[in-house]
This record gives C-alpha cells, sequence and structure tokens, in this order.
C-alpha cells in the first residue's frame, strides 16, 4: 500500500504496513465517492519480515528459483454500469506498463518477470465497483480463476485515500479465493488520478503479490525490508522530493525511487537485484510450489 502522512486515516496504514497503496497528498477528486473512508484492506505485520526470510530458507533448501517467470494474468474489470469505465485497449497499456517497469524500462534492473495477459472479463456490480474492499470476498470468490500462480488483477474504484490493495504469497494457502491485486482505475496509464496514473500503482501492488514488502517497512530498525540493497527508511516518501535520509545512522539515502515506496508515479522508476532475487525466491516458495503449506496468518484491520 501506499499511505499519505497528510491524513490520520493514512497514518495507521503506515503503523501497520497494510498492503493497500494510497494517495501521498490531498484528497482524491472523485465525484462517485461521497461516504466515509472504506475499512481497511488485509495487511502484513511489521515482524512478518522476519519470520518470511526465516520460512524462506526453509522452504528454499535444495530448491533452485526460476530464472525467468511468466505471469499468466486475468484481469476482471468492475463497472458500475453497462457502460465500461476501462477499456481493453486501457488493459492492455496497463499489461505494457507492468513488462516495461519490470524489465526495466524506466530504470533499475531486469526483473526477469513478464506478464501474459489471458483474459479480461467484465463484471457489472455497482457495489463491487464502490466498495472492493468491502465486499472483497464476495468478488474476489464469485471471479478468482486459476491457482497460486496466477495473477487476478481486479480494476474498481477506490476510496479517496486508497489506489489499490494486494495479497501477499505466504498468505495463499490461508485463503486462496483472496490472492490476487485491486487497483483504481483511474491509476491505468493515462488515467484520471493526478500524479498516479503513469501505471506505477499496478507495479508496486504486484510487487506485494510477488513478495515484496514497503521499503520503509520497519523504519530504521532491523530487518527493514528483508532486502539488503534497499537502504533503510523511517517514512514513506511524499510527492517527489529532491533528497531524503531518514535513517542517518544507516549507509544509503532512502530509496525514494523505488516501485516498493509511495512517492508519485513520476518519480518511481526502479527494481533494485536483492528486490529481483526476492521475487524470484517468493516465487519457489510459494506461487510454483504445488503444495503450498500455510504457516504465517493473515491479519484483518
Amino acid at each position: 500500500m501506499r499511505a499519505s502522512a497528510a491524513r490520520t486515516e493514512a497514518r495507521a496504514f503506515e503503523t501497520h504496513g497494510s498492503a493497500a497503496r494510497t494517495r501521498g497528498s490531498g484528497p482524491v477528486v472523485s465525484e462517485h465517492w461521497h461516504g466515509p473512508v472504506p475499512r481497511r484492506p488485509r495487511s502484513p505485520r511489521p515482524e512478518d519480515v522476519a519470520k518470511v526470510m526465516a520460512e524462506l530458507r526453509e522452504r528454499l533448501a535444495g530448491v533452485t528459483p526460476p530464472s525467468q517467470i511468466i505471469v499468466p494474468t486475468r484481469v476482471h474489470l468492475i463497472s458500475r454500469g453497462a457502460v465500461r469505465q476501462v477499456s481493453d485497449q486501457a488493459v492492455q497499456a496497463q499489461i505494457d506498463t507492468l513488462n516495461a517497469a519490470y524489465a526495466g524500462g524506466f530504470g533499475g534492473v531486469d526483473t526477469g518477470v513478464r506478464f501474459r495477459l489471458d483474459r479480461i472479463s467484465v463484471k457489472e456490480h455497482a457495489a463491487w465497483f464502490t466498495d472492493p474492499i468491502g465486499h472483497e470476498k464476495a468478488m474476489k470468490s464469485a471471479l478468482h480463476e486459476g491457482g497460486a500462480g496466477t495473477l487476478n488483477l481486479y480494476i474498481a474504484q477506490l476510496s479517496e485515500l486508497m489506489l489499490g490493495f494486494a495479497s501477499y504469497p505466504y498468505w495463499y494457502a490461508g485463503a486462496p479465493a483472496l490472492d490476487g491485486v485491486v487497483i483504481d482505475w483511474r491509476t491505468l496509464p493515462g488515467g484520471a488520478m493526478s500524479d498516479y496514473n503513469k501505471g506505477f500503482t499496478g507495479v508496486h501492488e504486484i510487487g506485494h503479490w510477488l513478495g515484496l514488502f514497503h521499503t520503509f517497512e520497519n523504519g530504521c530498525e532491523e530487518p527493514g525490508d528483508g532486502i539488503d540493497d534497499t537502504p533503510r527508511e523511517a517514512k514513506p516518501t511524499e510527492a517527489c522530493p529532491q533528497d531524503k535520509d531518514t535513517c542517518v545512522a544507516h549507509a544509503g539515502k532512502d530509496p525514494m525511487h523505488n516501485y516498493m515506496d509511495y512517492a508519485h508515479d513520476r518519480c518511481m522508476w526502479e527494481f533494485t537485484p536483492g528486490q529481483a532475487t526476492r521475487m524470484h525466491e517468493m516465487w519457489a516458495a510459494y506461487r510454483e510450489t504445488p503444495a503450498v503449506l500455510y504457516s504465517l496468518p493473515i491479519y484483518d484491520m
């Protein structure tokens, strides 16, 4: 998730490390949203980083992670009415952006992860469209397809604060039907979401789905986000600052251009080699293995 330091509700997301991404500063203008902020999505705990790292070591014993990952992707467009908010061309633009970002096309490394668009479905359901968090279980139970290695990408409309939310690989066995990523349709490339319309909300949330935590996970404390080459970061990046170093006792300035931080889309452009390695490890441990064992819990907030 991406949270706003400008809002009390968003600070709660930061404290608990929510998997959702929320607008970095100020309200999102929405002619269709007039109610209260909906309940928050499922969230990992800060201590999950150390637990996942320990479990990864066990699961990867004798296992060689794949060098390339092709992710079959099923896109579920939720529509408020008979008129679709998102065209097939807009979906393809999002897939193209994912492939460019994960190939290092905007900066950073080629992660070796690619996305194959297998299917686009359209579901007319006004309640699911305007509140996919509150209706997550019903929506996903009805629409989810495939197994642990299939990405189910749901496109709907979220609240004024939230841009998207995702599940983590280590949650899969505990709730297979809830696996997947939800993003706001206005964050697609060329969308109406000011500062967040390059398609990088999808890049960020799918990073969670592939096993990455936020770069600011655990702040300046051990083990951070569990990745050696993402410098420690005490708090999320807002907007697009020139410079930022919130953990001065640790080497390196804040990774504010990393896709797993919260900067505006125009200031996000990279994954690190360590993050690429972690995606492949998580894939081998939780998404490629036929029998996925449940160990770490899913938390509701």
